[in-house]
């Protein structure tokens, strides 16, 4: 059971004014056209890379982990890179949300899908092995809008229930359900029904439930979810990775089901899942979630990310 969310103010309290302030802006934002709005997030990130942000420290710490056999220019082009694509994911939100003018189906090139039509074909559930890419949000659309695929989702709400309101709006246009990550049960339900669901386990969410497996050869918390949910569903792990392609387009690929998945053994499992999420990483690492801390707990105890240093009062 996941922990009860707290009661918060009804989503009309002055409390949340300041925020809707923020949604109507995101609105305005995503009706800008597509290209501008790209580039608009592409000085968003050239700031925070020019100005050496807490971000920036995780990116470079991130690359450095992973990618030890590239130079250090390498990894210092990579990271500019790595920034300029996650600001463009800013502002491509607000256009994945809101944007009244994004021809998705246009937009879409489609990579792999007979994996899921053959996984369908022989009646299976499908548990897509989501990955954080930048295009996440716009990933979703595309996938729902553009390919015209149902398919269900698991999250965890926002804190703020106005954003949680913005992302819930704007992903379930696109999306068939929603599942609170506590809502396994209900998960497991959908894909016995031959459901399809994404769910994305390369984050770092803590220790419990977590086995400790390399991703690019660094230990990495991963957590056991992939492997249980398809043991008690009998679904088909298909990875799926979503990317940016010049002009403006889009490309959604899906790699071949996990083989021999799951195995019982939670380290094998939890494995398959991280080298199913560098395969896909390798393909453009810059717009892969860096800025995120995957490696913030070690069995060891060990810090990976440098403290944010403190300014002498």
């Amino acid at each position: 059971m996941g922990k009860r969310r707290k009661r918060t103010a009804p989503l009309h309290h002055p409390v949340w004014w300041p925020t809707w302030v923020l949604v109507g802006l995101v609105w305005l934002l995503g009706q800008l056209p597509w290209g501008l709005l790209l580039a608009l997030g592409r000085g968003l990130g050239w700031l925070a890379w020019r100005l050496g942000t807490e971000r920036r420290r995780v990116v470079e710490t991130n690359l450095t982990l992973c990618f030890p056999e590239k130079s250090e220019a390498e990894r210092a082009a990579l990271t500019r890179a790595t920034l300029l694509s996650t600001g463009e994911a800013m502002t491509e939100i607000a256009g994945a949300y809101t944007s009244l003018h994004f021809n998705a189906r246009a937009r879409l090139v489609l990579q792999g899908f007979e994996h899921v039509e053959a996984a369908r074909a022989a009646g299976h559930g499908i548990l897509l092995l989501g990955m954080h890419f930048n295009t996440i949000d716009i990933g979703a659309r595309l996938l729902g809008e553009g390919a015209g695929v149902r398919f269900s989702v698991v999250y965890r709400p926002n804190d703020n229930a106005v954003l949680d309101w913005l992302i819930r709006h704007g992903r379930s246009q696109y999306t068939e359900h929603y599942f609170d990550r506590s809502d396994m049960r209900g998960v497991v339900r959908h894909l016995r029904n031959g459901g399809m669901c994404w769910y994305a386990p390369d984050q770092d969410y803590g220790t419990q439930q977590a086995v400790f497996a390399p991703f690019f050869g660094v230990p990495a918390s991963t957590i056991t979810g992939t492997a249980r949910i398809a043991r008690m569903s009998r679904a088909v792990v298909i990875p799926i990775s979503h990317y940016r392609l010049p002009g403006g387009h889009y490309r959604i690929t899906f790699d071949p089901p996990l083989a021999d998945f799951p195995s019982g053994d939670d380290v094998a499992d939890a494995t398959s899942v991280n080298q199913a999420v560098e395969t896909a990483v390798l393909r453009a690492p810059e717009q892969y979630l860096w800025v995120h801390r995957r490696f913030k707990h070690q069995a060891d105890g060990r810090r990976l990310y440098a403290l944010k240093r403190r300014t002498k009062s």
